[in-house]
């Protein structure tokens, strides 16, 4: 079984759902001594192992797949009806039609079946934890488990269940914070301060995550106890990612104005590049993934014809540390810390 303490290099790529995470960027992130991450989240099964033949075509490294633990939760369809109405105007603009605001667990009892026959040496999970059959027999089967937490209570339950590491995730992160509950609000603890708090439980190994742009920073959280540090708004700008080239612009925009944490998108707490669609759009409700399906039309056509103001741009808070070039080279530049 795979052992995170035991990396060449003390980085883990971190999935991006959505099209930033490559076969190429996990690739690329293991050619540095690192271990890539394939996101699964919005993907079918098939295009899920796909991408992971992909990987194995292109490297020979340690790699993992990140799956999405989706727990029905109670909604106020009634406020999610509100908000669609006031997203009106902005679908016409673009010229699209809203999506349809439903539930779904993303496939992920399928994902399961690939990783099962596919065996890719880790599988993380994010937005909860997943019954300890499942984390059972994935160790049964020579797969490390990984599962990302925002708070205390979240690393117990995890560990309880049986996972192997724990990616202790900051609110310095960008994209969606993986909280176990969507209608919870974030814990806003620095990452600096969660990650020795993790660590003094003793259970298993911490990799630290959110906001992780310099090999000083990430040097701050292996001395906090972390045993390596997981790095994705560091990737966006890479030659190997999959960003979009509205998201990679606005990255460098100067007249954007840092990061906010918004439900507007998705209906999930999320950290964005400040634009006018997450400051109209405050009082979105807790709802995921039924304002992610209401909206994801409308994101989509913000991106292709170009509209920073609409589209989700996610972002750590240290995106103006963002390096273009190979991510062979990021990475090992943050690594350097170890």
């Amino acid at each position: 079984m795979f052992d995170a303490r035991s990396l060449v290099l003390p980085v883990l790529g971190a999935p991006m759902a959505g099209g930033p995470s490559t076969p190429e960027l996990v690739a690329a992130v293991n050619s540095a001594g690192g271990v890539g991450f394939l996101a699964a989240g919005y993907r079918s099964a098939a295009q899920v192992a796909d991408q992971i033949a992909q990987v194995r075509a292109l490297s020979t490294g340690p790699f993992g797949v990140n799956l999405f633990v989706m727990a029905e939760e109670p909604v106020d369809m009634a406020s999610v009806g509100v908000y669609g109405a006031t997203l009106a105007v902005e679908a016409e603009r673009l010229g699209v039609e809203l999506g349809p605001p439903l539930w779904d667990d993303d496939g992920v009892t399928d994902k399961l079946e690939v990783v099962f026959d596919l065996r890719p040496e880790m599988v993380s999970f994010t937005f909860g934890t997943p019954g300890p059959y499942v984390l059972h027999r994935l160790a049964g089967l020579g797969i490390s488990t990984a599962v990302t937490v925002t708070s205390v209570d979240e690393a117990q339950l995890a560990v309880a269940h049986g996972a192997d590491v724990l990616v202790v995730q900051g609110p310095e992160a960008g994209g969606h914070r993986g909280t176990f509950r969507v209608a919870d609000e974030p814990s806003s603890l620095p990452l600096t301060e969660l990650v020795p708090t993790v660590v003094s439980l003793g259970s298993v190994p911490v990799v630290a995550a959110g906001g992780i742009m310099t090999a000083s920073r990430a040097s701050e959280l292996l001395r906090k106890g972390a045993v390596a540090v997981q790095v994705g708004t560091a990737l966006l700008d890479t030659d190997e990612a999959g960003t979009a080239v509205t998201h990679r612009a606005a990255l460098h925009d100067p007249l954007i104005d840092g990061t906010l944490v918004t439900r507007a998108f998705t209906g999930r707490p999320a950290r964005s590049l400040v634009n006018r669609f997450a400051r109209e759009h405050p009082d979105a409700p807790a709802a995921y993934p039924h304002i992610h399906h209401l909206t994801a039309p409308l994101r989509a056509a913000a991106m292709r014809v170009g509209d920073a103001s609409t589209a989700h741009l996610w972002a750590g808070t240290g995106y103006r540390n963002l390096q273009p070039g190979p991510a062979r080279d990021v990475v090992l530049t943050i690594g350097s810390a170890a």
